[in-house]
């Protein structure tokens, strides 16, 4: 069998290996075991998105927690930041989402958290794995008396809006005009509330999930579906999840795209000012502009980057205590409010910035002056090493050589779809594009 976890948890088709029942009901049992270490009657809290498929997972870790003795709480649809969240609330020996993120609704995943709303590190997802695929976990030893319970909490939504909301001691969203878009996802309940109860006027979409429809032509994969409506009722602003709400696009008053840059940028900026920014420095990933370190650098701040992945963003985060860090992608956290990514309490930062300066997003948004850059997806039957493919080789040779060290690439697989990326960034676009576009027709050529 092939290995279980990747880069964000367990991920795959839905009900196909390893997102199926039998693994799931394992991994109910491996992590009752690997994460409470003997206590008796530990406390799991499981969240969910709205794919179809959650339904069977759902049942299936359930199962397998409370054979090894272990009660849990169902919340239901929650955002992944909500079940990082809720797991310290409830104080919880750890917390399961099941998510396939921004995913299409054919795939599903399995995320962990420990007792403190953290992603789990790669050494203990190492022992629940070996777990699951080469022991015979009995129970036993679990007699009737002592079996597990599952029961459905009905306050867990309202606890995740509260806490959302005192991240900006509930300041007055009053008057902003705000186009907010669910990805018929985790948050099509609380996060309309967030807003709606902070006093702005919200035009909500993607709020319709049928179990089918999550992420799909919306939601932060799809920011241009925002864009039309945030242009056509002259909004202040615009906010895009995805299906699990742990990452945020915005779009200006003007339609432009505010990625996961931007929003960074004008939040460390921001916290700068205040002296908020511990050691006055924020973390970002290796696809982050090369124009953030220049302009965070020219206010006397500094700038750590690690490689791509928000868990990685975290790890260097509580390493050395810093508070802001996050992704291009719009992964963006605020460690003094969550453990994690958190879609909303990056929104409600943006927005109430924007209060407190009295400045139009695109204004905050303007001091950050990106450099061309694009990224290539390329659809792959298989992860073949990059390094041993001559003809994908040569062609990143030359971008190198043409680039010097006015631009930088990154060509790499991804580590929850089966697609390769390129991305490439540089003083001219036609350039970088078409460097990209080689080094993809040639890995396309290989494994696509």
């Amino acid at each position: 069998m092939k290995k279980l976890f990747g880069t964000d948890g367990v991920r795959g088709k839905a009900n196909k290996y390893p997102i199926t029942a039998e693994i799931a009901l394992k991994l109910g049992k491996a992590t009752a075991i690997v994460l409470t270490n003997g206590k008796k009657k530990p406390l799991f809290l499981i969240g969910k998105d709205t794919r179809a498929s959650c339904y069977m997972l759902e049942n299936a870790l359930t199962s397998g927690l409370t054979s090894m003795g272990a009660n849990v709480l169902l919340v239901g649809p929650c955002p992944t930041p909500g079940v990082a969240h809720l797991v310290r609330s409830f104080n919880a020996d750890a917390g399961i989402m099941i998510s396939a993120s921004h995913n299409p609704y054919m795939d599903n995943g399995i995320k962990f958290f420990d007792k403190k709303g953290y992603k789990l590190p790669d050494k203990i997802e190492a022992k629940i794995e070996n777990l699951v695929l080469n022991e015979d976990m009995k129970t036993d030893h679990i007699n009737s008396d002592n079996i597990g319970r599952a029961k459905r909490i009905d306050d867990a939504q309202g606890r995740y809006i509260e806490f959302v909301k005192s991240s900006i001691k509930n300041a007055s969203l009053k008057d902003l005009k705000i186009v907010l878009d669910c990805a018929n996802g985790a948050a099509y309940k609380v996060a309309p509330l967030i807003l709606s109860e902070l006093g702005a006027r919200i035009i909500v979409l993607g709020n319709q999930p049928n179990g089918v429809n999550i992420n799909k032509d919306c939601g932060a994969l799809h920011p241009d579906l925002v864009k039309t409506i945030v242009l056509k009722h002259k909004a202040d602003a615009g906010i895009s999840l995805d299906g699990d709400a742990d990452r945020i696009i915005m779009v200006d008053e003007t339609g432009k795209i505010i990625d996961g840059d931007y929003i960074l940028a004008i939040a460390a900026l921001d916290m700068l000012k205040k002296d908020k920014l511990n050691k006055n420095t924020v973390v970002i990933t290796e696809y982050t502009n090369l124009a953030f370190d220049e302009l965070i650098k020219k206010h006397n701040g500094n700038v750590v980057r690690t490689k791509n992945g928000d868990r990685y963003v975290i790890e260097k985060m509580l390493k050395h205590n810093y508070n802001l860090g996050g992704e291009f992608s719009g992964h963006i956290i605020f460690s003094d409010y969550n453990s994690t990514g958190d879609g909303m309490v990056a929104a409600l930062q943006i927005l109430n910035i924007m209060k407190q300066t009295n400045k139009p997003l695109s204004r905050l948004a303007s001091l950050l002056k990106k450099y061309p850059q694009v990224t290539v997806n390329v659809n792959v039957k298989e992860k073949k090493p990059l390094d041993k493919m001559t003809n994908v080789q040569r062609e990143i040779k030359n971008a190198e050589n043409i680039l010097g060290k006015k631009g930088r690439f990154i060509v790499r697989y991804s580590g929850t779809e089966m697609k390769a990326r390129v991305m490439i960034e540089g003083p001219n676009e036609s350039i970088i594009k078409k460097l990209a576009d080689n080094i993809a027709n040639e890995i396309k050529k290989e494994v696509g």
